[in-house]
């Protein structure tokens, strides 16, 4: 029974808190609105959701979480940084991350991550699931960017998602 009331209660609480974020507002009203669409929208989505989702290392999740706004803020002044110094230092290019998470969930993050941090942005993902292409605004050592994602990105979403 508390499946099918609260299916998702990582998800019931993070809901809650982008709402807020996006209606910018604590007052009472938008914080019931926020748990209202917070517990309505896992319910109602439950059909596309083919596994339940498990998170195996909750610390580890939150590290990411924390390396990811980091890498944000840090990415945004680099690309700022680009786009001061002008076009014609600027090395875009596509590089190809193998890919070691199984899960659907976990390269979906994956590819989000990706997007989500300024000046790179996920382009296409095999059939096979193995390989992602990945867009960088500025490449200067491609081996080095696909350390760099596996590292910070790809291991932990692993650890969290996929356990051993």
């Amino acid at each position: 029974m508390k499946l099918r009331l609260l299916p998702h209660p990582l998800l019931t609480p993070a809901l809650t808190v982008i709402w807020l974020l996006l209606v910018n507002s604590l007052s009472l009203g938008q914080l019931l609105l926020g748990l209202l669409l917070g517990w309505l929208i896992p319910i109602f989505t439950l059909r596309f959701w083919p596994d339940r989702v498990r998170i195996h290392r909750p610390l580890t999740l939150l590290r990411f979480v924390l390396v990811l706004l980091y890498d944000i803020l840090v990415a945004n002044l680099g690309v700022a940084w680009l786009i001061l110094r002008g076009p014609r230092r600027v090395r875009p290019g596509f590089v190809e991350v193998p890919l070691a998470l199984r899960s659907e969930l976990g390269i979906s993050l994956l590819a989000n991550t990706i997007s989500l941090t300024p000046g790179t942005v996920s382009a296409w993902l095999s059939p096979d699931r193995a390989t992602l292409v990945v867009h960088a605004l500025d490449v200067d050592d491609p081996e080095a960017l696909v350390a760099t994602i596996k590292q910070r990105y790809e291991t932990p979403l692993q650890e969290v998602f996929e356990p051993c």
